[in-house]
């Protein structure tokens, strides 16, 4: 019977140490050695690569654009109207505003909205 007892503690001293080295096989690999790391730092270097070549991109069109505006009256003209809302000497200016949005007030009176003179400007994309 003592016999047995040796075998079958052996046999759980080595099932749970293996149990052991396999629970922690992953964990050295994947936490401790930097494995984790290095995949989230080659995600961002991904992430970073296609951000660059999107601003490569955008850069090329400003170059185009600012050589457009050098060389070209036509795109300047172009620019100072749709941007900066120029007219031309004699030319008449037609603003058409949207229909005002009829907002319930306490006192039951409207109020007639305040327009400007000028035309509205457009916001320039940054």
């Amino acid at each position: 019977m003592r016999r047995e007892t040796k075998t079958w503690a052996g046999r759980l001293f080595a099932a749970g140490a293996l149990a052991l080295v396999l629970a922690y096989l992953p964990y050295h690999l994947y936490a401790r050695s930097g494995l984790a790391r290095t995949l989230a730092l080659r995600r961002d270097l991904a992430a970073l690569r296609a951000h660059n070549r999107e601003l490569a991109q955008e850069n090329d069109r400003l170059a185009r654009e600012a050589a457009a505006l050098r060389e070209d009256a036509a795109a300047v003209e172009r620019v100072a109207r749709i941007e900066l809302g120029w007219v031309k000497p004699g030319e008449i200016v037609v603003v058409l505003d949207p229909p005002p949005e009829t907002k319930p007030e306490t006192t039951g009176e409207t109020r007639p909205e305040k327009r400007s003179a000028r035309p509205p400007q457009r916001e320039r994309a940054q």
